[in-house]
């Protein structure tokens, strides 16, 4: 991870992901927790989160955009944008005011979704392909790491505070975060013209991702997992409230605790992804995601942190796995579609599980639920298992791919040996 930390440009990228993932760890909890506080309902507050993944349906839509305009200014604009949406915010006080919260996140998941396919291309032009697990788990490392204090500090801010100042210092986060992109300098990529058929450029990301055996085999057996994890958006308030008998806020702990597995999990990542291929690693997050639910239908304080561990592990290992296995696989003026595709594809059956778990979670038992979903995400695992072979590991970087910019002019005498562009070797694009 210290190799691709050594690249300038991507230290800049970097640090302007820190502000936003700061920003995103202490609100998303928090607006579930704000309406679980509203209602009082587990499924209501499940449901903010399926209205941030509601949006995923116009992935086609938002990864052509992306497709079409230079990265670097619309990341830009869009984390100035997501600043914007959050001031809504400040006018809840009643649970009348639970829509606007909805609202809010719906356009929230908008904004990720575009993020997410911007972030992809952006990486994929400053990062060979070498680096490309490295730079990857990275993110998730500081991403899951963010879970060990951001969740916490949001539930602690909102039950002394209230929400106004949550919303404030997201804002900040998002505005921080377009500040430091400004200072990035991207080799940009030729943007589509304004003649082409926009129908059939829409669908190109899910074409390609329907013709790639990796892929089509990663998105299948991810897809079918995904059809029971959403369960746990609304499953963990009822262990929390029915198992351990706790209020909403302790929530809050529980995913900082997820976020200790997670900064394992994230360290790790590149390590695995080198030896086992993407589908390999992702398989493996998947898989350890099963015995993870089965704990959590017996409830008990120390068995629920293990869960959560476990959990947490298995996260970084699934996004690194499938994140690298698109940039690898992808042309790179195709890869904003292909990743809004993978998202929508993802996030689809997530956002039906999400739903349905907020309404199962009223009818069955919680800790049958868990049962279920650690028996679907075990045979999840297993699928994209025997698939693994179909991503063979990505070459190890043998040499330190930084370059350092020329120190010494040239020889006056040999102006002919000046070097025309100095960001040429130092920033190759992949």
């Amino acid at each position: 991870m210290r190799t691709v930390l050594r690249r300038p440009e991507f230290r800049l990228l970097f640090g302007a992901l820190l502000a936003s993932m700061a920003a995103e760890s202490i609100l998303l909890l928090a607006l579930a927790i704000w309406v679980k506080d509203l209602t009082g309902s587990d499924g209501l507050a499940g449901a903010t989160i399926f209205a941030i993944i509601a949006p995923m349906v116009l992935a086609p839509l938002v990864g052509w955009a992306v497709d079409r305009y230079p990265r670097r200014p619309f990341f830009i604009a869009a984390n100035l944008a997501t600043a914007a949406l959050l001031t809504p915010l400040f006018t809840v006080s009643e649970s009348a005011d639970v829509p606007t919260i909805y609202l809010v996140a719906a356009l929230y998941g908008l904004s990720y979704l575009t993020l997410s396919a911007l972030l992809s291309g952006l990486i994929r032009q400053l990062v060979p392909v070498e680096l490309l697990a490295d730079a990857n788990g990275v993110l998730q490392t500081v991403r899951q790491g963010l879970r060990l204090i951001g969740p916490l500090a949001g539930a602690a801010l909102y039950a002394a505070v209230g929400g106004w100042l949550l919303t404030a210092l997201a804002m900040t986060g998002f505005v921080v975060a377009a500040a430091v992109a400004a200072l990035l300098r991207v080799p940009e990529t030729p943007s589509a013209g304004p003649g082409l058929r926009w129908p059939a450029e829409v669908g190109a990301g899910l074409r390609h991702l329907a013709g790639d055996p990796a892929l089509r085999r990663a998105l299948l057996g991810y897809g079918l997992g995904s059809l029971v994890m959403g369960f746990t958006e609304s499953l963990i308030f009822a262990y929390v409230d029915q198992g351990l008998r706790r209020d909403a806020a302790f929530v809050g702990v529980l995913v900082t605790v997820q976020g200790v597995g997670g900064l394992v999990g994230g360290l790790f990542s590149a390590t695995v992804v080198r030896r086992t291929g993407e589908v390999g690693a992702l398989a493996a997050g998947v898989t350890l995601f099963g015995p993870a639910a089965f704990a959590l239908a017996c409830p008990g304080l120390w068995l629920g942190c293990a869960a959560l561990l476990l959990a947490g592990a298995a996260l970084p290992l699934i996004t690194v796995g499938l994140n690298t296995l698109i940039q690898r696989r992808t042309p790179a003026g195709l890869l904003g579609r292909v990743s809004s595709a993978s998202e929508a594809l993802i996030s689809g059956p997530q956002a039906v599980s999400i739903g349905t778990g907020a309404l199962l979670v009223g009818v069955f038992d919680y800790r049958l639920l868990f049962a279920l979903v650690g028996l679907t995400t075990t045979a999840a695992g297993v699928f994209l298992w025997r698939g693994r072979r179909l991503s063979a590991p990505p070459p190890a970087p043998t040499t330190v791919p930084h370059i350092p910019l020329q120190r010494r002019p040239p020889t006056p005498t040999a102006p002919e040996s000046r070097v025309p562009h100095p960001l040429t070797p130092t920033h190759p694009t992949p």
